[in-house]
């Protein structure tokens, strides 16, 4: 739309919630809906009216409810040409619709009509959200509407846009305010209710403005509104494409089952760039409730900020700013191969998983092929060429696929085969989208973080240990053995007078890979001989915790800040090694924690820089170029004390990591470890009474021993 219409329809709206600047952010119901009409040619103020709708009581007190029954019955006697009622939000958008029709008819100067707003929130945060949750079809109306404050920017450019509202555009204009007009500049408190009378005085100094606008000297036009996306885009997006920081943001609390379109239907009102939505996966491949998603522009962006904690279902959904790098991590793609199976429009992606390792393109059109006596259809699109396997590197199959279906009715009747039987395994099937696709091919298509190293020089370097040394200041307490419910707070009574040696933000809890407590914990303590006589005095006490009716003992060692570093990169710390300062096996050692989290520990402490372990010649011989080892490879800081300090360090841990505010707010996600030859141990001494395999297990619990490993020998 570029040319001028022929009506202006000025919309004001109110929530039984906050007003002004957070309109719409608390997720509260809409009540009050004001509207009226500006004849652009005569340049005349059609009447004004007013659209009451039944606000959602079940959640409000008694007295509450009826401080909004009372203003109702005031309202009915306010100055509005017209006042109308609805009992629902379904019905007071047709009813708006309807009055605004007859009106524009009856006038009879034209039949083209727009929306006038003071602002984005009214239409994007207002209306449109709580139409998507009710699942309410909105009349076309509502996708398109004039931004007052960004047409007056046309006119004024000096203005700053942020800081526009009716009082200044109309000081600036020299339209006369009503002294009672509501200035938001001037209200305390932007989550108190706005008082219902408001509205009309907005509505009426907003349509003098744009009568002033339309009038010489000014004679504005109104041309190419704001729109509102109608529907969600799926697209591709490559690596080499650059996205701004300022367009993306983390949505974190997602249900595991939700698809691209339910995070477009979260986000409705607001525009979402082609493509811009993205699910994350897990370690596993399975979705970790997260998803990146990608705004047209910055304004957009900041709309969906003040949608933090809204509702999806029965969860509420955290929104927090991301970057450009993190949103090509999870959907940009360089394969041709995917952008050509991505490349059809409107289709319907769902994956397959636990195929059988040599299935082929006829077995999975079988699979979907229906079966005897069934009615139900549900062809593939394009027939082989909809069918994606995803294989590793090497060529071998992955056991996962991607199949195209031309509508949704066929992607349902797809779904309803799940767990049925394909070979002589039952397959997953689950609803997909094109960022998952990717996401998915990158993760097994890429080159392994750690190839296979080459022999080592045992000639040429000496052995090293990666211990810490004995020497360090044990100015650290390990909590060992916490009740799962345990707090910081609980913490802090346990640890009874020592709490004033507590360094400040001191105090970090472990946590496993689900993000729950692991039942460990470490405190930096001012000095190494409070530690010690915390530890000597507290050890093996009882804990208990407020949250819970459980309690119990609780280890207490002392521990230096690379010991604590060890430990939160992977290592393990035994009994011994906490008291004797021993380099023997049994003392001490570097073991699987019980956690197999692809993480990379967070660089939540600062170590003091050491000396490289190995020079740089042997080094060189050791490890070939870093071109050739690694697709990207990636720094560790600050890095542990016992690796090299001055050259990039490339692990993948298995580790825990600790809970704010010890850890950043993002953690990396790395390919999965390559697997390692098995060696044979042999343990002789066993005492006669044992009870065979399973004292064994307990031995070498923490280590992964293969199933049909374990013999016992007989005399």
């Amino acid at each position: 739309m570029t040319a001028q219409v022929d009506y202006l329809v000025v919309v004001f709206t109110a929530t039984s919630g906050a007003s002004g600047e957070l309109l719409g952010s608390d997720e509260k119901d809409l009540v009050q809906l004001v509207w009226q009409l500006v004849d652009v040619k005569n340049k005349k103020l059609g009447r004004l009216n007013e659209l009451f709708i039944k606000p959602d009581l079940s959640d409000l007190t008694e007295e509450k409810e009826k401080d909004v029954v009372e203003e109702s019955v005031v309202e009915n006697g306010s100055g509005a040409d017209c006042v109308f009622t609805a009992s629902n939000l379904e019905s007071a958008l047709n009813l708006f619709h309807l009055q605004l029709t007859n009106e524009v008819n009856s006038t009879g100067a034209g039949t083209s009509v727009c929306l006038c707003t003071d602002g984005q929130l009214h239409i994007r945060q207002v209306i449109h959200p709580e139409a998507a949750s009710k699942n309410i079809l909105v009349p076309d109306c509502f996708y398109s509407f004039f931004d007052l404050r960004k047409e007056f920017k046309k006119h004024s450019p000096s203005s700053d846009l942020r800081a526009l509202n009716v009082h200044t555009m109309a000081d600036s204009l020299s339209i006369p305010v009503d002294v009672a007009t509501w200035d938001p500049s001037a209200l305390l408190d932007p989550s108190a209710i706005l008082p219902p009378e408001i509205a009309l005085q907005q509505v009426h100094s907003l349509a003098n403005i744009v009568l002033a606008m339309l009038s010489e000297p000014i004679s504005h036009t109104f041309s190419n509104p704001e729109r509102v996306s109608e529907k969600f885009e799926t697209g591709t997006c490559s690596k080499m494409e650059k996205v701004c920081d300022n367009t993306v943001i983390r949505a974190r609390g997602l249900p595991w089952q939700s698809s691209d379109q339910d995070i477009a239907r979260f986000f409705r009102g607001l525009n979402i760039a082609k493509g811009g939505a993205a699910l994350c996966l897990n370690a596993q491949g399975r979705r970790n409730g997260e998803a990146l998603v990608r705004f047209v522009s910055e304004e957009h962006r900041d709309l969906a900020l003040q949608r933090h904690k809204h509702h999806m279902g029965n969860r509420y959904i955290e929104v927090y700013k991301a970057t450009g790098e993190d949103f090509l991590k999870i959907a940009g793609g360089t394969s041709n191969e995917v952008a050509i199976f991505l490349s059809r429009d409107d289709q319907i992606i769902v994956r397959m998983r636990g195929l059988p390792f040599t299935a082929t393109h006829e077995q999975v059109l079988a699979f979907f092929s229906p079966g005897e006596g069934l009615k139900e259809t549900c062809p593939v699109s394009g027939g082989k060429d909809g069918i994606l396997f995803v294989r590793y590197p090497d060529g071998r199959p992955t056991g996962d696929a991607f199949v195209l279906f031309t509508s949704e009715e066929h992607a349902q009747c797809a779904l309803r085969k799940h767990k049925e039987i394909l070979g002589r395994r039952y397959i997953e099937l689950f609803k997909s989208t094109a960022a998952e696709v990717q996401q998915v091919l990158n993760r097994y298509s890429s080159a392994p973080l750690i190839p296979v190293a080459p022999a080592p020089l045992v000639s040429v370097l000496p052995a090293v240990s990666l211990l810490p040394s004995p020497g360090g200041v044990r100015d650290c307490l390990r909590l060992r053995g916490l009740p799962y419910t345990a707090s910081i707070e609980d913490i802090l009574t346990f640890l009874g007078e020592f709490t004033h040696d507590i360094r400040p933000h001191g105090v970090h809890m472990v946590l496993n890979q689900q993000g729950r407590p692991s039942g460990d914990c470490f405190i930096q303590m001012t000095s190494a001989e409070r530690a010690l006589q915390a530890s000597q005095r507290l050890h093996k006490h009882v804990m208990a915790s407020q949250r819970g009716a459980n309690s119990r003992y609780v280890e207490v060692f002392p521990c230096s800040t690379e010991e604590m570093g060890l430990v939160l990169m992977g290592g393990s710390l035994s009994h011994t090694h906490t008291h004797i300062h021993t380099r023997s096996r049994s003392g001490t050692g570097l073991s699987p924690p019980p956690c197999k989290s692809r993480r990379l520990s967070p660089p939540s402490y600062s170590f003091n820089p050491a000396p490289p372990v190995l020079p740089t010649e042997a080094a060189a011989a050791l490890y070939p170029p870093i071109g050739q080892v690694l697709l990207t490879p990636r720094p560790l800081p600050p890095g542990h004390a016992y690796y090299p300090g001055s050259a990039q360090l490339y692990m993948n841990y298995t580790a825990y990591y600790p809970s704010p505010p010890g850890s950043p707010t993002t953690v990396g996600f790395f390919p999965s470890s390559l697997s390692s030859p098995g060696g044979l141990v042999r343990m002789p001494g066993l005492t006669y009474n044992s009870n065979g395999v399973k004292d064994l297990i307990n031995a070498v619990q923490g280590y992964q021993v293969r199933n049909t490993s374990l013999q016992m020998v007989y005399a």
